[in-house]
């Protein structure tokens, strides 16, 4: 007889990989994030799958009141770790960012490497933007197509280009949309990679 298993949840997805290695992703935050977030005035600002917190940590260092959400308990304990090693204040949601409401806006909201099906790639950002007060800052970077089979999730529709982004990004006043080449994280460590960057706003009469 055959059994019906069912589909492994994304908590345990990730909790699995976490536990699997001493360390999954690089501790340096994103280099365009920081060229980035340099620009503005630290504020409130929301991790939206947060990992092992190298974005979160690094904006907590530069003054920015971070909440970091993530479904993984592993990979927020390692944030929170890290957080306190340095003394910084860093509050750990474990959620799903489809069902989480913040109690306040945020000034800024980083989505690092989220890439979810195509079809809740727009309420993912849509989700974003209300979490965000008027005039508020969205960074979003992800694996572009390019990459497909070298990073990111096996799947290609999963994976950004700047028409994908810029179609889901409705609602928002678009900064920058593009391809960008530059050294990052692979599993062969660092070399040239691609990703698709957004910086956009949320506008300040919506």
């Amino acid at each position: 007889m055959h059994v019906m298993t069912a589909p492994e949840s994304p908590a345990s997805f990730w909790n699995r990989r976490y536990q699997d290695v001493e360390r999954l992703w690089s501790t340096e935050p994103n280099a365009i994030l920081v060229e980035s977030a340099d620009e503005l005035q630290p504020g409130r600002a929301l991790d939206l799958g947060a990992g092992e917190g190298r974005n979160a940590v690094w904006l907590a260092r530069r003054g920015w009141r971070v909440s970091a959400l993530d479904v993984s308990s592993a990979g927020l304990a390692r944030a929170a770790r890290r957080a306190a090693g340095e003394g910084l204040e860093l509050e750990c949601v474990e959620a799903d960012w489809r069902e989480y409401r913040p109690a306040a806006s945020f000034d800024l909201v980083v989505i690092s490497f989220m890439h979810p099906a195509p079809e809740e790639r727009a309420s993912m950002f849509a989700s974003a933007r209300e979490g965000l007060v008027p005039g508020g800052h969205l960074f979003v970077v992800g694996v572009d197509l390019a990459e497909h089979g070298r990073r990111g999730p096996p799947d290609a529709d999963r994976l950004y280009t700047p028409e994908r982004m810029r179609r889901a990004l409705q609602g928002f006043e678009l900064l920058r949309c593009e391809s960008v080449g530059y050294e990052g994280e692979s599993k062969e460590g660092r070399r040239p990679v691609v990703d698709v960057v957004a910086i956009a706003k949320r506008p300040a009469s919506g």
